[in-house]
Parts: structure tokens; C-alpha cells; sequence
């Protein structure tokens, strides 16, 4: 007699407040046989908060190889699976991904458990174009890894989101305003919690008013798209090298970075710009 496989439930965790737990979600836990967590000590939290009892097993990202192969096994052999992440919707920006593709690799049916994602809340908080938008997740923590990203999605014109944590932010936010220029932002954190923020204003207003604030919480960064008459300006075989390096500067980028730009823009040197730079402030 051929042995049933078990299936792999993605469940959506509250992100702060409990009281954003689904029916769907309470039901699905106690079906369940496992309960992988990327924090046992915050997941049994919340079992216990619902009065469920059920085998809690770590999933994260220093043993994702050997319990993702432990979890594949138990699932081919019936058993049914809860993935969850600390709060949240797991596979976005955690080890929850590799679970989900091992899961679709070994023909093991996986099912979403819909609940909050910080990405979307923060999204539409921040009053910033939601039609149209990019997830960055995490940036490199390295500051050259990091700029050059920056670099390369500069003319993004979708909004876009980024996670960051408390204590690289300031660094980070820097480096959006000196690489992207200085454009509309929302900062959000602890969404959906007693305490919950969300900062509006400018990068270069965001840059001090973290500089000078206690930095805790998880933050969701939300940055409005490269503005369209940039793109379009910017290629105009009209525009001279000195009109193209000042639309940058007028964005916020410093000299050094303008010049950087424009080069890869009009793919010249930028010892080539950087000759018609001399004489600007």
C-alpha cells in the first residue's frame, strides 16, 4: 500500500499584533504534526498563546541544509508540516525559500496560509505610488556591496521597499540619499504594534531624524521610483556632459558620485566627465 505524503503549510504569522491571527491559520496549526520555526522561543509564544501543543522543530539559516532534508523526509513519510517565520509571511527575505523549493523539487504539495506581510502594510502607510512596486529585501551590509546595488537599481521608476536592521539604518539611509538622491521616504517600524511608526519626509530629513533618535524595532523603508523626466532627460543626445552631471547633483548626489554616474550613463571614461566637472561647485 502506497504511504500518503505529507503536505507543507506556509503560514502567515501575526507581525506584532495577535489579534491579526486568522481561523484558517489556528486550524491549520493544529493539524498539523510539526512546527518548523525559524525562533522556537517566539514561536512557542504563540502556540501557547492559542493553547496548541505540537512538535517544534528549528528551521534557520545556520541549519537549513540538514533540517530542510530532515522536514523533506518527514514529509514524504505522512507527516504535515507548518512553516513559520518570527512574524510574518516566511520565504520573504528568509531561509523559508530553500524549504518551499525542496518541497516543489520532491513533488510535496505546499499551500499558502494567507496573513500580514510588513512589505505591503508598510507599503500603503507611507502614502508613496503602491500600483507599481519592487522588493528589494535586504541590502548588502558591506558599504561597497551596498552602493553598488543602489547604483544599479537607480533608475527604477516602481516605488521601492527595503528591510533593514536598526543598526545599520542610519548607514543605509545614507547611502540611498548620496547614491539615489534625495527623494521621498517612508521608515516604518514595529508595524502593527502598540508603538507603531511610520517617518515621512525626504532622505536627507530621514538621515538626521535617526541620527538623533534611539534606533530599536524592525524597519521597513519605503523609496519613492526615480522620477520619469530624470530618464528621459538624461539620454537626450542634447544634453551636455556639465547639464548631466547638474540634473544628478539636483537629485542630491555629491560631485564624486554625479561624475560616476554620468560616465556609466554615456559609457565614457570618467576622467572624460570629470574634465567638464572642474569649474562646478
Amino acid at each position: 500500500m502506497t504511504q500518503n505524503v505529507g503536505e507543507l503549510f506556509i503560514c502567515g504569522t501575526p507581525i506584532g499584533n495577535l489579534d491579526d491571527i486568522t481561523f484558517n491559520l489556528i486550524k491549520v496549526l493544529k493539524k498539523v504534526d510539526i512546527v518548523a520555526a525559524e525562533d522556537t522561543r517566539r514561536t512557542i509564544k504563540l502556540l501557547n498563546h492559542l493553547d496548541i501543543k505540537k512538535k517544534l522543530v528549528s528551521y534557520h539559516q545556520h541549519n537549513e541544509t540538514e533540517s530542510g532534508r530532515n522536514l523533506i523526509e518527514q514529509m514524504k513519510s505522512g507527516k504535515n508540516v507548518a512553516l513559520v517565520s518570527d512574524a510574518g509571511m516566511p520565504g520573504i527575505s528568509d531561509p523559508g525559500q530553500q524549504l518551499i523549493r525542496l518541497a516543489v523539487e520532491n513533488s510535496i504539495k505546499v499551500s499558502v496560509i494567507s496573513g500580514p506581510t510588513a512589505l505591503i502594510n508598510a507599503l500603503l502607510l507611507s502614502g508613496l505610488p503602491a500600483d507599481k512596486f519592487v522588493f528589494e529585501g535586504f541590502l548588502p551590509s558591506a558599504k561597497n556591496d551596498r552602493r553598488k546595488r543602489l547604483e544599479e537599481i537607480g533608475q527604477e521608476q516602481r516605488t521601492i521597499i527595503f528591510y533593514e536592521a536598526p543598526h545599520r539604518l542610519c548607514a543605509m539611509l545614507e547611502d540611498v540619499w548620496e547614491v539615489l538622491g534625495d527623494r521621498k521616504v517612508a521608515v516604518a517600524k514595529e508595524l502593527t504594534k502598540l508603538h507603531e511608526q511610520v517617518y515621512r519626509g525626504s532622505i536627507s530629513d530621514a538621515v538626521k531624524h535617526f541620527s538623533q533618535d534611539g534606533i530599536r524595532g524592525e524597519f521597513v523603508i519605503v523609496v519613492e521610483g526615480a522620477p520619469q523626466e530624470m530618464q528621459q532627460q538624461q539620454f537626450d543626445v542634447d544634453i551636455s556632459i556639465k547639464e548631466h552631471i547638474t540634473l544628478y547633483l539636483n537629485r542630491g548626489l555629491t560631485k564624486k558620485d554625479a561624475i560616476k554616474a554620468v560616465a556609466k550613463d554615456r559609457d565614457i571614461p570618467k576622467r572624460e566627465v570629470y574634465k567638464h566637472s572642474i569649474d562646478m561647485n
